[in-house]
Order: structure tokens, then C-alpha cells, then sequence
């Protein structure tokens, strides 16, 4: 058999395997689909469990190495921060953000880089949930979740990280409440001023003047309805998503037929779509506050927000601050990401820009190395315990660490 022959024998080898691969795949697609599913599969314990809030604690993987997206062998810290980090997800969307796929979940990535990390479940609201309201999220079910992060883990002070609606989730619970234990503030691509350019924005200056005609020649007010008739179901949120890149929402299924000979790309597009598809139902009360507080009256953009008799003050806080907004982000674009920096009082805060678009910053191959990697490199600086100037440990700590050795009995990854 001479070269040529053998080079078309061995295209002919890989041609067939491929279509072998490609006939697998269809059927799994078309008729297995949940076994092409990989979301959700990091190792969980609940700590609480309320209706619809829960919390999750993840521990340190099992590995001594974990594997990321582009093949890279990154080895597990059993070192473990002092100051517990909890992951704060928008509403409207699954705990499957921050745990996507084995090789992209950021709870793996930062549980592997040495943080005791949490994660916030909002559940999945029913209409039942209808009068749920900014306030129920970002006072009471915030402050629980947070009563219960500090008896599970021993440590009053920690760290939030928050994409989207869930970094202004904690910029909100923290000018309610001005909880001094709260030590760094990480956000993601989260709105503050609604007058600042992009979609958002432009929805709400949309808004703003046919609401204040109505404000001015009517008693009609919006916070007066009845919550149940302003929820927004599931499909509603999945359709907010797909719009901010409407073009990849319709080539993905070109990509999908292309690549259908490929295990690894067919579970990661089916896991990213079914995740897309399965957006959840939005609270009538929650969209009556934004409706009114934000977009229509943009409290946010000064530093204040008033929610059922309660004031949010973020010109108060202090905690350590670094704000994320993508490049691409038609939602929330830089502009309307960075007020954050210049609203609250914190003397360490920054902002960066980093690759991708609203989703693709947190969820796309370029957000672990520009902001995990980012993320995790500024906590280690700001993720021990305090102490005195003269090197010993306030009264406090120590009553902590005492805390945390009781603990360290039954888990040693602590």
C-alpha cells in the first residue's frame, strides 16, 4: 500500500468515526437529551432551607487538581481563607450560573482556589410568590442567609460576589442594613444608574415620561396593583437574555450541526441551552420596586433607594469594592456598571473592564481567567482575619479562630 492509499484509507477511518460519533450524538439530542446535561454537578451542602430562599456551602473539591475549559491542570488549595466568600446569583435565573459545566463552574474554580464558599438559592418563585418584593430579598431573606453563613462557618466577617441583579442585591442589603462585616464586595455587569446608556436604560427613559403624565393626571400608581399581575414568567426572562445576542441565539444551531461529530461541544451547547430555557419566573413585587424605584424615578443613580419605608443608603459603605462590566454588555454597559465606584465611600475600590458580553462576562471562555482568576488574586489579598497594629488578634478574632478550631474536629477543610 503505498502513502497515498494510505492517507485515504486513514481519512476514510476518521470520516467513518465521525459519522458514527454524529449519528450518537443526533439520537442523544433528540431523544436522551438529559443525559448530555452537565450542569449542577459539583458536590452541595445545604446549610438552610427556607421557601423560596436556600443556602448552599461547597466544599474543597476531592482532586488534588481540577481540570478548566481549556485543558489546564490547576491544583486544589487544602489551605483554606479564613473569610468565607457567598456567591449571590440575579433573580430570574438558576443556581446553574455559577455551576454551568465541570469545567467551567465558578463554585469548583474558587472552592479549588481556597474559599469557603456559599451560595444564595432564591428558589423557584410561583405565582404564590407574587408579592414578594425588593425588600423581602434584600433584607430578610439576604439577612437570614447571612445569619445562617456565619453559624455554619464560624466567622462574622465575609466576602459577596454578585452578577447582574445579585451584586445590586448586595449593594442594596448592605445600604439597608450597614453591616460592617461585610469586608469585600465583588460585581458583575450590575446596573446602578438606569439613565446611563444601554438596554436598560433605554427602557427606562421609554418609561419615565408616559409614568409621570400618568403620575400628574391620574391616582393610578403602580405599586398600588395587585403584584400577581405584573410577574413575568420564565420565558419572558429567557426572551431579555437571547435578545442581548440575538445573532448567536440562531448561529449556535449552525455551530451545533457543524460540530454534532463532537462529544464534548454537543453536552456543553446543550447544557448552556437548556440552562437559556429554563429561566425562571419574576416576583409581580420585585417588578413593581424596579418598575417604580429604578427605572422610572432612578433613586440608585445618587445613592439612595427607598423600598416600602425602608432607605438604602450606598453612600455609607465602606467594604472593600471591584466592579466588573463587559466590553460588549448591550444591558448594562460599562457606564452604567462603574456609578457603583463612585457612589459608595470605600477607599479600596476598582473597576475593570473585562471581555464578553452580559452573560459572556461570568459565563464565557474568557471569564475565568479575566474575572475568576482576577476575582480570586484580589480576595487573597483581603480574605484573612484582622489584626491589631501590634500583630496580636483583637478579642474578636480570637473568640473567632476559637469558633472555627471547634469546628475543624468534625471538618478538617475548614
Amino acid at each position: 500500500m503505498n502513502r497515498l492509499q494510505k492517507e485515504a484509507l486513514d481519512q476514510g477511518l476518521k470520516l467513518n468515526e465521525r459519522l458514527l460519533a454524529m449519528a450518537d450524538n443526533a439520537f442523544d439530542w433528540l431523544f436522551l437529551r438529559e443525559t448530555l446535561i452537565k450542569s449542577g454537578l459539583t458536590p452541595f451542602e445545604t446549610v438552610y432551607s427556607g421557601d423560596p430562599m436556600s443556602v448552599r456551602y461547597y466544599p474543597p473539591p476531592a482532586e488534588s487538581h481540577i481540570e478548566s475549559a481549556d485543558g489546564e491542570r490547576m491544583p486544589v488549595r487544602h489551605q483554606r481563607h479564613p473569610v468565607p466568600l457567598i456567591l449571590v446569583p440575579p433573580l430570574g435565573v438558576t443556581t446553574e450560573t455559577f455551576d454551568l459545566l465541570p469545567q467551567r463552574s465558578l463554585v469548583r474554580y474558587l472552592a479549588a482556589r481556597g474559599f469557603h464558599v456559599y451560595l444564595i438559592d432564591w428558589g423557584k418563585p410561583e405565582k404564590r410568590h407574587a408579592g414578594l418584593g425588593l425588600k423581602d430579598y434584600a433584607i430578610d431573606m439576604f439577612g437570614t442567609a447571612l445569619a445562617e453563613v456565619r453559624a455554619h462557618s464560624g466567622v462574622k466577617e465575609v466576602s459577596l460576589m454578585g452578577w447582574c441583579m445579585g451584586g445590586l442585591l448586595c449593594l442594596m442589603h448592605m445600604g439597608f442594613t450597614q453591616d460592617k462585616h461585610i469586608r469585600n464586595l465583588i460585581t458583575i455587569a450590575s446596573p446602578i444608574d438606569l439613565r446611563g446608556g444601554g438596554l436598560v436604560a433605554r427602557s427606562a427613559t421609554v418609561l419615565n415620561t408616559p409614568a409621570k403624565l400618568v403620575r400628574r393626571f391620574s391616582s393610578l400608581r403602580l405599586h398600588m396593583l395587585d403584584p400577581i399581575r405584573m410577574h413575568a414568567p420564565g420565558w419572558l426572562t429567557t426572551l431579555a437574555f437571547k435578545m442581548t445576542d440575538p445573532v448567536g441565539a440562531v448561529t449556535t444551531y449552525w455551530d451545533l450541526l457543524a460540530r454534532l461529530w463532537d462529544r464534548d461541544f454537543v453536552e456543553s451547547y446543550s447544557t448552556t441551552a437548556d440552562y437559556l430555557n429554563n429561566m425562571l419566573l419574576y416576583p409581580g413585587g420585585v417588578i413593581q420596586d424596579m418598575v417604580v424605584k429604578m427605572a422610572i424615578d432612578n433613586q440608585l443613580a445618587a445613592g439612595r433607594i427607598e423600598v416600602r419605608d425602608r432607605v438604602a443608603d450606598l453612600t455609607k459603605i465602606k467594604a472593600n469594592l471591584l466592579v466588573f462590566a463587559g466590553t460588549t454588555d448591550i444591558l448594562v454597559p460599562a457606564q452604567i456598571a462603574r456609578r457603583s465606584i463612585e457612589v459608595v465611600a470605600s477607599k479600596d475600590k476598582e473597576f475593570r473592564i473585562a471581555p464578553g458580553g452580559h452573560m459572556g462576562v461570568i459565563l464565557g471562555s474568557g471569564a475565568p481567567k479575566n474575572v475568576w482568576e482576577a476575582s480570586a488574586q484580589w480576595l487573597d489579598e483581603r480574605s484573612d482575619l484582622k489584626q491589631e497594629a501590634g500583630g496580636k488578634e483583637t478579642a474578636a478574632t480570637a473568640s473567632l479562630r476559637r469558633a472555627r478550631r471547634s469546628r475543624i474536629a468534625d471538618d478538617p477543610t475548614l
